[in-house]
């Protein structure tokens, strides 16, 4: 009898286990739409690259054999971009920016223009920040077509890059952004700025989880988030990490348009 009351009691426990994980599966396939993002390395671009192909404007900077980071920010310019751009100079760092094109690219032109005479990469984060996955295609081409088209005209150059708002994209996006010669970048890092003005605990965040060749995602719309650089820089570059643009990251290889790294 006691044996039988001890298989019941296992028996019971599998089902228990099944059950929770069959719901945990059910939960990600829902998060997902049934599909798994598919994205690349910045280690494997380099890889498949070739290796005697080093751009110009890489320097001596040759990230298979140097610990790089990219610092990326996203939804600017702002009010705090200035300021931002004083502290690059200053710690002789460049960033990726993704800019959003209302009430941001249109509010702060000079700040675009700036970005890119500094030596930054500009790049798209949308026109309205709207999420691209809920977008038909007309709207998709719109958003992500009209930050290009000023960016241009402020900077003389046309992104190649794009980041989707929330990170949320689909095969629909990816289409768009093949014909729009655009590849998307999402993050290795985040210090979830956007919940939070503690500069203190953006900072802690960004060094958790800060590895070679990762992307590091801060918004410097909020407020907490400028004054976090100067020490994030300090205590990366203490650890050896030279940080580099997205671009950079990928040298000698390009991101390819449509394709989705991290």
């Amino acid at each position: 009898m006691l044996s039988l009351t001890r298989k019941m009691t296992r028996t019971g426990t599998r089902l228990r286990a099944l059950a929770t994980f069959t719901a945990a599966a059910s939960l990600t396939l829902a998060l997902s739409g049934c599909t798994k993002l598919e994205t690349e390395s910045p280690s494997s671009v380099r890889n498949a690259a070739d290796t005697q192909a080093r751009p110009a404007s890489l320097g001596t900077v040759d990230c298979a054999h140097t610990k790089c980071i990219a610092l990326t920010f996203d939804a600017g310019p702002s009010e705090n971009s200035a300021r931002l751009l004083d502290i690059l100079k200053e710690k002789q760092v460049p960033a990726t920016f993704f800019l959003l094109g209302k009430r941001h690219i249109d509010t702060y032109p000079e700040l675009v223009e700036r970005m890119a005479d500094e030596g930054h990469e500009v790049a798209s984060h949308t026109w309205t920040h709207k999420i691209l996955t809920d977008a038909g295609p007309d709207e998709i081409r719109d958003e992500l077509e009209r930050p290009n088209k000023e960016i241009e005209r402020l900077t003389g150059k046309r992104p190649t890059l794009m980041r989707p708002p929330q990170g949320r994209t689909d095969g629909t996006v990816h289409d768009i952004c093949r014909e729009l010669g655009l590849a998307e970048v999402l993050w290795s890092v985040t210090a979830k700025d956007y919940k939070t003005n503690d500069s203190d605990l953006i900072t802690e965040r960004v060094l958790d989880q800060s590895s070679r060749d990762g992307i590091i995602l801060l918004h410097d719309i909020y407020d907490g988030t400028v004054p976090a650089v100067p020490g994030i820089i300090d205590a990366l570059k203490k650890r050896g990490y030279v940080f580099v643009t997205v671009p950079q990251l990928m040298a000698p290889g390009k991101a390819e348009p449509g394709k989705v790294y991290r």
